[in-house]
């Protein structure tokens, strides 16, 4: 069976285009595994190959993002801290490359990874 996959849409001047939530779960992992103390996220804590399967994306009618991760920090950072730039790195990554507004970013920490 088929999955549902929801696209942001943006009328241009020579047309329409179509970005899939896979593109913005991809740019968002890409992102997060970047932030300097992540151990694991998104795909690699929920067991799956494929960039961006572990992100969650949610389209409002607006075309404004919410997106969820799930992380694993390394053992001595900041949880806090590194949420936060987690937060920031997706936010900035996905609106950069796409132009489509993040309204929120929601980070779970799943756990504390040893050195």
């Amino acid at each position: 069976m088929a999955e549902y996959k929801q696209y942001i849409t943006q009328q241009q001047e020579n047309g329409t285009v179509m970005i899939s939530e896979d593109v913005i779960a991809t740019i968002a992992e890409h992102a997060l595994t970047e932030v300097e103390g992540v151990a694991k996220g998104g795909a690699e804590i929920v067991g799956k190959k494929s960039w961006g399967k572990g992100i969650r994306i949610a389209i409002a009618e607006d075309n404004t993002l919410t997106i969820g991760c799930n992380v694993l920090i390394r053992y001595g950072e900041s949880v806090v801290k590194v949420a936060m730039d987690v937060q920031n790195a997706i936010s900035n990554a996905v609106e950069a490359i796409t132009g489509v507004t993040v309204a929120d970013v929601s980070v779970t920490v799943c756990g504390i990874v040893r050195k």
